[in-house]
């Protein structure tokens, strides 16, 4: 088709330009695609740990009293009619890791409580059941050296990491109980059973609607979704930019070929190909990309869903066709969203007006004044939003209006800034470069709001992870107060040790939990023994007087900020602990970097409600014992790992590891983010530097000096970006307030003090002059090598 063919020879005497704009959606695609490819993975993992033993598709029956099922139940349900499979659960420590045991009953377990193709020509039910018995595990697994004896692994790949299931009786025996943890209840049973009711003191509990480790999640990968739709935005202000300069830059061509009869129809037509077979390509460049980039960052995510929320997803990224073809879908998308603009543009200036840089500038004033309208309302709606929205969902659309309503503003504020810096200039060259600049401004206006974007998100994450890091270190200067933490390798070890320390010490202090459910989701009861300790250290938000006093005589229980927010409760207000449990509130502490709900009591309280309890822990008072030297003697006394026994240094040392990978991605996304705007900038300069010779050479030829142009091109580069990181800064910050006192609260439950920190401030403005002065480096360098034959040819065209 002769139209496209016209259109795709601008390419061909452009090949830079082609380039900009391929790798800019490139870019945008891949931090996008890579995001959603992290995300799909984890979710996968979590339908996968979901599905085992069916768990959301089945009934089962539990304790009432959230305790152990006796073989006996189950043998007289079975003996009623009733088609019930005995499921064990527990955990297993092999070397230094820990594993989640599922034992089943492969001969009654429901079909859809069963892996997909768990049983097959190389695993059969004989295999399966017979000793030493089999055990499936996730596949590509590395497993720490087995003991002798231990069961056959087989890989499956439809478990999820961490998992290991196994024949029931090989699970009694490799956990060393007697008891089941629930039955599950087949669809499908026989008529005529008698009630429930009448043959067991179990009760049933509905299948689950949503798995909770998903439903814990989803703010996290929320977070990422936010991180990677707002690179994809920085990356089509590239896009934009680079459509926009080029459809300027064929206003010739368009004007031809309207004058020699071609409709525009079939102008729009062939630009329509022209932009989606470019999307194509830099959308699977971008797939591509995306991939490598998610396999970077996908062992980090899974170390924070291990850490925080006890997920295990594969460390290894599976190419999943889903992500793949979103990726090309946004990609296409996008570029029809960049080209709209230049599409209404060209349908509705006069037909033969030329390519002019002046009348283009005049022409986009109109815009600019009814785009810093928009702006303005964007942040009248933020600041609305975030005042009363009061919802996860509401906060980031505060951040959205926020961010896109400031980028909006941004070339209104810099048309005033230099109005008053014209006011001051001296000398006609100086009025000169801040005239230029203000014409310059509809091209650069885009790669300076990606600026914008990725300038404030780093102030505002920045902030936040500054803010976390301090009251964090904090926290945990309250929390870690006990000298040493030992951990045995059993209940029985864990008396012993207690025993031997009491008399050299202080203090001995059993860390004992039990895992419940309160409003429905997991929350851990802990249990402690009165004591100066945690009087004196435990950091309490709220409490009403002698909390402490209350707690130790069981009358009172303290929760943690993340159930008070959830389940909306407040001093004085009673919580269940467990069915025939329930204790008023007397203290409410803060539990940062805990997603889930957490409770303490008294120590006999929990060992008088509660059946399956962890006292394996124990925090140690060292007093004037040197801790160093105790610590020895209890490894050599117990022969316990080196990794059981912890002294305060080191368990802070792990807590702040865990901190630091928890936000690893957030820093690497703002990382690439800002590389992207860096390259808007770029990509606008060096287009732009090929249009402006018209303007710059009747200065070089009324006597400026290519060196005086060159600097002059790099210092008002540098002086743009250092006003769009003044007005960054405030943008940044209230950033952070609504991710610290909205995103936050709502999506993990906790809320931080807000802590400014000007030394990244000003680093951030260092990085950006620099990334900036490498992106005028280049055009400046080109007009200070120019030959003036070329500067001279100006002076020979139409222009």
């Amino acid at each position: 088709m002769p139209v496209l063919e016209t259109f795709l020879s601008h390419w061909r005497r452009h090949p830079g330009q082609l380039a900009t704009l391929v790798l800019g959606l490139a870019l945008a695609t891949a931090l996008w695609s890579g995001v959603q490819a992290i995300n799909e993975e984890a979710r996968q993992s979590y339908a996968r740990a979901a599905a085992t033993l069916g768990a959301n598709q089945l009934a089962r029956l539990v304790h009432p009293d959230g305790a152990e099922i006796p073989v006996a139940d189950y043998v007289l349900l079975r003996r009623a009619g009733w088609l019930v499979s005995p499921v064990m659960e527990g955990t297993l420590a092999l070397g230094d890791e820990t594993w989640r045991v599922i034992g089943v009953d492969p001969l009654t377990a429901p079909v859809q409580s069963l892996p997909q193709g768990a049983f097959g020509p190389e695993t059969e039910f004989t295999d399966f059941l017979a000793p030493p018995g089999m055990i499936m595990v996730a596949t590509d697994t590395a497993l720490p050296p087995l003991p002798a004896g231990f069961p056959a692994i087989v890989e499956n790949s439809a478990l999820a990491p961490g998992l290991m299931l196994t024949d029931i009786a090989t699970a009694a025996r490799l956990l060393n109980r007697d008891t089941l943890s629930f039955l599950t209840i087949a669809e499908d049973q026989p008529a005529g059973l008698p009630p429930l009711a009448t043959t067991t003191r179990l009760r049933r509990e509905a299948p689950r609607a949503r798995d909770d480790l998903s439903r814990l999640t989803d703010s996290l990968h929320l977070n990422l979704s936010a991180f990677g739709f707002l690179s994809f935005a920085v990356g089509l202000f590239i896009v934009h930019a680079s459509i926009g300069l080029a459809f300027e830059q064929r206003r010739p061509v368009f004007r031809t070929l309207r004058a020699i009869g071609v409709p525009l129809r079939r102008l729009f037509a062939a630009l329509a190909v022209e932009v989606t077979a470019i999307a194509l390509l830099s959308g699977g460049a971008g797939v591509v990309l995306g991939y490598i980039i998610a396999a970077l960052l996908l062992p980090d995510v899974a170390g924070t869903l291990r850490s925080l929320y006890g997920a295990e997803i594969s460390g290894a990224l599976s190419f999943r066709p889903l992500w793949a073809i979103m990726g090309l879908v946004i990609a296409v998308l996008g570029a029809w969203v960049s080209s709209a603009q230049s599409f209404w543009r060209l349908m509705n200036m006069p037909l033969l007006a030329p390519a002019q840089p002046r009348a283009w500038a005049l022409g986009s004033a109109r815009a600019m004044l009814r785009q810093a309208g928009a702006g303005l309302a964007l942040l009248a709606a933020s600041a609305g939003l975030a005042v009363y929205g009061g919802s996860l969902t509401a906060g980031f659309l505060s951040l959205g209006a926020l961010l896109i309503g400031a980028a909006l503003l941004l070339p209104g504020i810099v048309i005033l800034a230099l109005g008053l810096a014209q006011g001051r200039a001296r000398g006609a060259f100086g009025e000169w470069v801040l005239a230029d600049t203000r014409q310059l401004l509809p091209g650069l206006s885009l790669a300076l709001m990606a600026l914008l974007l990725a300038l404030a998100a780093n102030i505002g994450v920045s902030t936040m992870v500054g803010s976390f890091r301090l009251t964090f270190t904090g926290w945990l200067e309250q929390r870690l107060v006990s000298e040493l933490y030992v951990t045995a390798r059993s209940e029985d070890e864990a008396a012993q040790i207690r025993a031997y320390l009491a008399p050299q010490v202080s203090a001995v202090l059993p860390i004992a939990h039990a895992e419940t459910r309160i409003d429905g989701l997991p929350a851990t009861v802990f249990g402690i023994l009165d004591d100066a300790t945690y009087r004196d250290n435990w950091p309490l938000l709220e409490t009403i007087s002698n909390a402490w006093d209350g707690l130790a005589d069981g009358s009172l229980a303290m929760i943690n900020e993340q159930m008070a927010r959830r389940s909306d409760l407040s001093l004085g207000d009673s919580v269940t602990l467990r069915p025939g449990l329930t204790l008023p509130i007397g203290a409410i502490y803060s539990d940062y970097g805990n997603p889930n709900g957490q409770a303490m009591v008294a120590l006999r309280v929990l060992r008088d409600n509660f059946t399956e309890i962890d006292q394996r822990r124990t925090a140690v008072r060292t007093g004037e014992v040197d801790a160093s030297d105790l610590r020895r003697a209890v490894l050599q006394r117990f022969d316990l790992p080196q990794a059981n026994i912890r002294d305060q240094a080191s368990q802070k040392q792990v807590a702040l590891r865990v901190f630091e990978q928890t936000f690893r991605v957030t820093g690497a996304l703002n990382i690439l983010t800002l590389a992207v705007a860096g390259f808007a900038l770029f990509a606008s300069l060096l287009t732009l530097a090929n249009m402006r010779l018209p303007q710059v050479a009747p200065l070089w030829a009324i006597g400026q000096t290519r060196a005086t142009l060159a600097r002059a091109e790099l210092i008002r580069t540098l002086g743009i970006v250092a006003v769009t990181w003044v007005i960054a800064l405030p943008v940044g910050l209230a950033l952070a307030w609504v991710l610290l006192t909205i995103v936050n609260v709502e999506a993990f439950g906790w809320r931080l003090p807000m802590v400014i920190f000007p030394g990244d401030y000003l680093r951030l403005l260092g990085y950006a002059m620099l990334s900036s002065t490498i992106a005028a480096a280049l055009p400046a360098l080109r007009l200070l090598r120019m030959p003036p034959t070329q500067l001279l040819k100006v002076f020979s065209n139409e222009r």
